[in-house]
């Protein structure tokens, strides 16, 4: 079933500032990371435009009834599940007659730059439950509902303290633990699910998740390797995920070539140019040059404020 706000023009939220902006909530107390109580989503103005958060999201929730929401390509009801995900890239809608007058529980969305020092950074790549190809709702028993809504206000809790020298090593570690749980808690879940039919656009984000967890050296990825690799021409590709997304194909490129600058930059030692040359950069300016244009710093700067 195709996206029926497909036509419309979509809204591109970069940082949890432009979130709480966009959605009316209040200003975060943390750069990086918001917890937000899902009853005062009661009261704000409906949002229905077409979302792409580069931004992670993780919403335990009750209450919420009727409606649609759009995630991906695809309309969905996750009005019956608990826990809910969205990853960094992805599309998300909701229609007029979604009923909130009755939702609640938290909703916990993060940065990926929150990780970037961290192992985590790495492992998050790995819960399928941020992918599309999870595209529905985890259900949980009461138990493992208390289990994470403890582990949710516990973050909460750390969120509203003064920020100090150990504030994000205790927020990473709290995250951590709570998407192992749901990493548990899923993985029983799909035990009994019907494994859903990749489309392209699912197929295209594991190729390129794939593509930038490598280790090794690779070169630049282009456009037409990814279309070659699911039969499609480019410019069908690019129309594809410019409609679904509003990025087209080497937007999503660059957005998770510099994600993976960022992680080479903040947790080896490598020179810029070794980090260019392992990214697949021949000429290392060209490097700097995109890193500046897409962060606002030199990859030497980025590196000196992250100290």
């Amino acid at each position: 079933m195709p996206m029926k706000h497909a036509a419309k023009e979509f809204r591109v939220l970069n940082t949890v500032t432009d979130y709480a902006r966009f959605y009316g909530l209040p200003a975060p107390a943390h750069p990086l990371l918001t917890v937000i109580d899902l009853e005062y989503a009661r009261c704000l103005p409906r949002v229905t435009t077409p979302v792409v958060q580069q931004l992670y999201t993780v919403a335990l929730k009750r209450g919420l009834k009727g409606g649609t929401i759009y995630y991906g390509r695809q309309s969905y009801d996750f009005s019956e599940g608990v826990l809910f995900f969205l990853g960094p890239g992805q599309v998300f809608a909701a229609d007029e007659t979604l009923d909130v007058s009755q939702i609640e529980g938290l909703m916990l969305v993060f940065h990926p730059d929150l990780l970037l020092k961290y192992p985590l950074g790495k492992k998050i790549g790995g819960f399928g439950f941020f992918s599309y190809q999870a595209n529905e709702a985890l259900h949980l028993s009461a138990k493992e509902e208390r289990l994470l809504e403890n582990l949710l206000q516990g973050i909460h809790a750390e969120y509203e303290l003064p920020i100090d020298a150990f504030s994000q090593d205790v927020l990473v570690a709290q995250l951590e633990v709570l998407l192992s749980y749901a990493n548990r808690f899923y993985h029983r879940q799909f035990l009994t699910r019907r494994t859903a039919e990749h489309d392209l656009l699912t197929r295209f984000e594991v190729l390129l998740t794939g593509y930038f967890a490598q280790e090794t050296e690779r070169s630049l990825p282009s456009v037409q390797y990814f279309a070659d690799a699911l039969n499609v021409s480019p410019a069908y590709l690019s129309d594809m995920l410019r409609t679904l997304t509003g990025q087209n194909t080497q937007q999503h490129i660059h957005h998770h070539l510099i994600e993976k600058a960022k992680r080479l930059l903040l947790t080896t030692s490598l020179s810029i140019n070794e980090t260019a040359f392992q990214l697949g950069f021949e000429y290392p300016q060209y490097f700097t040059r995109l890193f500046k244009s897409k962060t606002g710093q030199t990859p030497a700067a980025f590196r000196f404020s992250a100290q």
